[in-house]
């Protein structure tokens, strides 16, 4: 009779055992006790997008779509059993800070980083970035407990029955940028992967949770566009990158930290520019090159 070895038996049970072949946490539950349901993405990160849609904010006399640059997010990367990784983005406005920080605190959440991400924008919006890792509901209802104390909508604004073309060469951002992007909320978004993520909570940090290169761009008619979003660099990028955004004319609007404990240490440049496409393209284009991306 064939009798398994032992050695065999030890290898089985390790696979069995390990955070791989563990089952990702319910995305069902996590949706409900965030009040707002997601998508599963590459990699099985759980992405749920609340943009601020009750804000009507304007820079430079430019009505912001909400997925340019109000886009509140969570996103959770899973760990073994129910826990994950979460992350975030949440866009409050001065009074909703306080109260908001406050209850994420008492939730067990890590408040990581508040700050601006644009100049002259009236009304103003401030930007709290958000991590923690536990039993993945558990940081559900907490970060949904935070968020009741703003004005946050967690349904979405109806679609139109026949979505309007974007009036924008895609193809011509995908090819400057080496990366294909969606179109989201009347904006064309981009991330492009850098070579090597930094690492989080010990784990990898993928695109979706904050650890890719973020542009967006905003259609404003006749072949022109504003954009804005931020690029996530090793401490020697930071200065080449400066200098490729001013010398093409893109506005640096803030440069800092969103995480406390990535390995190694990453800063996040932010930029605004609005203008002719080509123009602003060879200008994202200059910065990319001076960024360690990933080779497809």
């Amino acid at each position: 009779m064939y009798r398994t070895s032992p050695l065999l038996i030890a290898i089985l049970l390790a696979l069995a055992t390990s955070p791989a072949a563990q089952a990702a946490p319910d995305w069902s539950a996590v949706a409900q006790a965030l009040g707002k349901s997601g998508t599963e993405m590459a990699g099985g990160v759980y992405r749920v997008g609340l943009p601020r849609s009750d804000l009507h904010v304007e820079l430079d006399s430019i009505a912001l779509k909400p997925s340019l640059a109000l886009g509140s997010w969570v996103a959770f990367d899973p760990m073994e059993g129910n826990r994950a990784m979460v992350m975030g983005d949440l866009v409050l406005t001065e009074d909703e800070v306080e109260p908001v920080m406050k209850a994420l605190l008492d939730g067990g959440l890590q408040v990581t980083a508040l700050h601006n991400h644009l100049f002259h924008a009236r009304p103003a919006t401030f930007y709290m970035h958000i991590g923690g890792s536990g039993d993945a509901v558990a940081l559900a209802k907490s970060i949904h407990a935070a968020l009741t104390l703003s004005k946050t909508p967690f349904t979405s604004p109806p679609s139109p029955a026949t979505p309007s073309a974007l009036d924008l060469d895609t193809a011509s951002i995908d090819a400057a940028l080496g990366a294909k992007g969606s179109v989201s909320g009347g904006v064309y978004q981009v991330g492009v992967p850098r070579a090597e993520p930094p690492k989080a909570m010990g784990m990898a940090l993928a695109g979706p949770m904050g650890g890719a290169e973020s542009i967006n761009f905003q259609p404003l008619g006749n072949g022109k566009a504003a954009i804005t979003g931020d690029f996530i660099l090793a401490a020697n990028e930071v200065e080449p990158v400066l200098r490729a955004l001013r010398q093409n004319g893109i506005d640096v609007t803030a440069i800092h930290n969103h995480m406390l404990d990535e390995q190694p240490r990453m800063f996040f440049v932010h930029y605004w520019a609005h203008d002719d496409l080509p123009k602003l393209l060879t200008g994202l284009k200059a910065a990319l090159a001076e960024i360690a991306l990933k080779k497809e």
